[in-house]
């Protein structure tokens, strides 16, 4: 097993030497062990609170670029095509916590019969997809700053 503990800096990009296909599951945890696509074992010990991103390079203990893809998931996906019902699906999800990806007047959650019962009574056509699930990390994730002037 080949250890990952670090991201790639903005320096260290190029042709990645293999990847590693995860689920959002998967790519939330610091310490997991994955299989590549080349059949390569990595551990995985990064920093704990981050979730990997889709096309995400990470770097073996030997210097090689690792590439990080979303697995395919059975997700629920509602769609509508006004903004107050999309802002109301929205704001139910978010209040119980539920991780949303989130796209024009379309969001995907992972499959829950019960959301899926409220998505179509606040009035969104709702179905079952396959999809990548890379939801909305929050505020407070660190991944996107807005800087102020004052």
């Amino acid at each position: 097993m080949i250890k990952i503990e670090n991201k790639a800096s903005p320096e260290q990009s190029g042709e990645p030497e293999d990847t590693i296909v995860m689920t959002y599951d998967q790519r939330k945890k610091g310490r997991i062990r994955v299989t590549s696509q080349k059949g390569q074992e990595y551990g995985l010990f990064l920093e704990r609170g981050k979730v990997l991103i889709d096309g995400e390079l990470l770097v073996t203990e030997n210097g090689e670029l690792i590439q990080v893809k979303a697995e395919l998931e059975a997700l629920t996906e509602g769609v509508c095509s006004d903004w107050e019902t999309f802002s109301k699906c929205c704001y139910h999800l978010g209040n119980r916590h539920v991780p949303v990806d989130i796209g024009e007047r379309r969001l995907r959650i992972q499959s829950d019969h019960i959301l899926k019962d409220m998505l179509t009574q606040l009035g969104m056509d709702v179905h079952e997809c396959q999809a990548p699930f890379m939801p909305e990390q929050g505020a407070y994730s660190g991944g996107h700053h807005h800087h102020h002037d004052h």
